[in-house]
């Protein structure tokens, strides 16, 4: 097993899993002053090399049964690195929660097919919760043709995910209609939800990787995704339709790159095991059917730790099905619950 972008925030706290379990992965990423550090502290092995240079990735993976990539943007990383499992023969997995590197692996799927490699993207909470509470609500209700997801995350960000965030400033919102993604507005919509923690809540639409993989999950043809935000948050969202090409200059992205860098990795420990994430989804019919059940987990980052390194745990142990494949395709729902997470089913 090899881990890359090992010594980010959450590749961190994964390697740190993987070792409770009785893993000891080969660590990876493009900083050998990053990476060699955390090496030494856990007494693993590393090697450090930029995800352009082909054959020090091929070298790497040889003799392994899969990546874990932990190395985001992933919309900037998936690529080599998936290229390369299927040049090597080497099963794929990461944390991601961007639609765009569900859909272009989903788009070499026949590939790994003929490959005998499973490409599993998003086996952290972006998307293991939602994915499996999506199927599961299918399974209520076979005939659903509109799928409805919100999540409350507690704890705070990590540098990481910032990042990401950073990336998809002044970028529109997605939703999925009759089986096609399709863009629209920044906050294009807010409505109110019942996490089950006594209060309402304003969640905003958002680009959440359930767009892409509830649809290879249920077949579900329509899928709106939400997170509660603070009306701050929401406002400035709102805004961003005004002054996306503003967002999109090169110096104010810079700028704020420097104020994440500048910032705290991510939540600490205490804060993680103080915050936890609700998360409540919908599903309905032609004949104006409808089911909601809500899903309780841990942090999310702390949840990343234990949902990645326990894919990886069942790939190593042959728990394989060639092709892209989203969570709950690939272990079922019930893999969400080995997790600790409870469902509870409302009307």
């Amino acid at each position: 097993m090899l881990i890359y972008g090992a010594y980010g925030y959450t590749g961190s706290l994964i390697v740190e899993a993987a070792l409770e379990q009785g893993l000891r992965p080969l660590l990876a990423g493009r900083d050998l002053r990053k990476l060699k550090p955390l090496a030494e502290r856990f007494g693993l092995p590393f090697t450090a090399f930029d995800l352009q240079d082909a054959t020090a990735l091929d070298h790497a993976l040889k003799e392994k049964r899969l990546v874990l990539n932990c190395a985001g943007p992933f919309t900037q990383t998936f690529q080599p690195v998936a290229a390369a499992c299927l040049r090597q023969r080497v099963h794929y997995l990461d944390i991601t929660g961007e639609i765009e590197v569900f859909e272009g692996l989903a788009s070499l799927s026949k590939q790994a097919l003929s490959a005998g490699v499973m490409l599993l993207p998003g086996v952290g909470f972006d998307v293991v919760p939602t994915d499996c509470l999506a199927a599961h609500l299918k399974d209520r209700l076979p005939s659903a043709t509109h799928l409805t997801l919100a999540f409350r995350a507690g704890g705070g960000l990590s540098r990481g995910t910032r990042r990401t965030m950073l990336e998809g400033l002044g970028r529109s919102g997605a939703v999925r209609r009759d089986g096609h993604i399709v863009p629209v507005a920044p906050a294009w919509k807010v409505r109110q939800v019942d996490f089950g923690d006594g209060h309402m809540h304003a969640a905003v639409s958002i680009p959440w990787g359930d767009v892409a993989t509830a649809w290879y999950s249920t077949g579900i043809p329509n899928i709106e995704t939400y997170a509660a935000l603070p009306a701050a948050q929401i406002r400035a969202l709102h805004l961003s339709r005004h002054f996306g090409w503003l967002l999109r200059r090169k110096l104010l992205r810079k700028q704020l790159q420097r104020r994440i860098d500048a910032s705290a990795p991510g939540p600490d420990a205490a804060t993680r095991r103080k915050s936890e994430s609700l998360i409540w989804g919908e599903v309905c019919d032609l004949q104006g059917q409808c089911v909601h059940s809500r899903l309780r987990c841990g942090n999310g980052y702390s949840f990343t730790a234990r949902a990645a390194v326990a894919a990886a745990k069942r790939v190593l142990g042959g728990d394989i099905k060639p092709g892209f494949q989203t969570p709950s395709r690939a272990f079922a729902i019930g893999f969400v619950l080995a997790l600790g997470a409870r469902i509870t089913d409302l009307t």
